[in-house]
């Protein structure tokens, strides 16, 4: 199982990208509305198909804690349109500074919508299945709708018509990263705590080293098992694993709750996350401003926690 991180890059290449991706966005965001097909991994990934440079054709994963698209060592090795321009330090969620390549500008297409002058980084690992993946700037100022009942992510300029169904959440949107605040049991006790919206997490709730010790979750939870993660560059992270009688996100509470957290490594894990086995038990819509974030439970609500 690897852990997908927000890829944090040093130096000028940080304003290129963004100001690269900002123009590239114009011509999808021509249109008023399209919907991109996706498929579901066991480790609760979002897969999509996409084209670079009109001739190499990568599965990507949607990565709500990515700021950038990237690309596996192991995809670009099959790759016959890549050009890379030269290499940046990078530090990944492992901790450890690490050494990427980066190709200026590409033409990326998913669908029938295109974006040029994309820039991309090389790391080592993405999620299973999958050769890169990309986050949230691709649709800057565009509703994102992920459904997935019918496993189909709907770009629009508007919220759906059926939002009224949904519950409204306030989001929390900080250095492109969206968070959400929910409430957990432990033990006797209920605790509030923001959370990353981190798709590309496989798992359930990942508790942040600062929340674990002033909770004592390691006195107060019976680990029943230690998982072995890797970041984009396989920096090994360990994690023990429990269970929490519930967590609540705004009106819905969902049972049994696999948690992780570590031990040993105070300081390196800042962000609580909300992964993949319990984002996909909702269908999601995220406002064009990034500042709401509406759910509704759907058919995988009550489906087995993935023992991931």
């Amino acid at each position: 199982m690897k852990l997908q991180g927000k890829i944090l890059l040093k130096g000028l290449l940080i304003n290129f990208s963004l100001m690269i991706i900002a123009s590239a966005s114009l011509l999808a965001q021509s249109a008023s509305s399209y919907k991109i097909p996706f498929i579901l991994t066991a480790q609760n990934n979002i897969l999509i198909k996409a084209t670079l440079n009109g001739k190499d054709t990568v599965s990507l994963m949607f990565h709500t804690a990515a700021s950038s698209l990237t690309l596996t060592h192991e995809a670009i090795e099959k790759m016959k349109s890549l050009q890379f321009e030269g290499t940046d330090t990078v530090k990944s969620w492992g901790g450890a500074e690490n050494s990427s390549r980066y190709s200026k500008s590409n033409t990326l297409q998913i669908g029938g919508n295109k974006w040029y002058n994309i820039p991309l980084w090389e790391n080592l690992n993405s999620g299973p299945g999958s050769g890169g993946k990309f986050g949230l700037e691709l649709f800057e100022g565009k509703v994102i709708d992920i459904n997935f009942d019918q496993k189909i992510i709907t770009i629009s300029k508007s919220l759906p018509k059926r939002i009224k169904d949904y519950e409204s959440l306030n989001l929390i949107y900080k250095n492109e990263m969206m968070f959400i605040e929910a409430q957990c049991k432990i033990g006797e006790e209920l605790f509030s705590n923001n959370f990353l919206i981190h798709s590309g997490y496989a798992g359930s709730i990942l508790f942040d080293d600062g929340f674990t010790e002033s909770h004592h979750l390691d006195e107060k939870l019976v680990v029943t098992s230690e998982k072995t993660l890797k970041d984009s560059f396989g920096n090994v992270l360990k994690t023990k694993k429990a269970a929490i009688p519930f967590l609540s996100i705004g009106e819905t509470k969902l049972n049994d709750v696999s948690v992780g957290f570590f031990q040993g490594a105070l300081g390196r894990q800042k962000m609580s996350i909300i992964g993949g086995d319990l984002l996909k038990r909702f269908n999601i819509v995220i406002a064009a401003d990034r500042k709401t974030i509406f759910l509704k439970p759907n058919g995988l609500k009550d489906a087995p926690h993935s023992n991931v």
